[in-house]
């Protein structure tokens, strides 16, 4: 089991390590989701999400791709789209992988992996994960 606090991580880096250690049958847990990091400018990120959101079909729009909101859908959805999701192996790590908001009760006292070479630098411009699914509208 490989524990990862994504704390001031940058997401894709974190969601590529992830991806790989799953895909080797090892059970993946990310907690704080929230506090992750998308390098970038915050008004593209947010473009980019709220288009994923706004999906519809003109016949029903109430229909369609629901896009999420949450941090750590957003977060899960980075890793899953990193994986081989039409064959076995891929569905099996998919299974594998666990995001989390906060710190669980369970893994407050559990050994933590050490990813500090995938922080952010502070010289960049990065929103952090829940920042941004508030500004989509997630209520947690």
């Amino acid at each position: 089991m490989i524990l990862i606090n994504a704390e001031n991580l940058i997401i894709g880096r974190v969601a590529s390590v992830c991806a790989k250690k799953a895909l080797q049958n090892e059970e993946v847990i990310i907690i704080n989701a929230e506090k992750g990091v998308f390098t970038g400018q915050k008004k593209d990120l947010l473009k980019k999400y709220q288009t994923r959101i706004n999906l519809h079909t003109k016949a029903n729009p109430k229909k369609g791709p629901k896009g999420v909101r949450m941090p750590d859908q957003i977060v899960r959805g980075a890793i899953i789209g990193m994986l081989p999701r039409n064959r076995k192996t891929g569905t099996d790590a998919i299974k594998r992988v666990k995001v989390f908001i906060g710190i669980p009760e369970q893994f407050e006292k559990a050994e933590i992996t050490d990813l500090s070479s995938f922080k952010v630098d502070e010289t960049k411009t990065f929103i952090h994960v829940g920042e941004l699914s508030k500004l989509l509208g997630a209520k947690w």
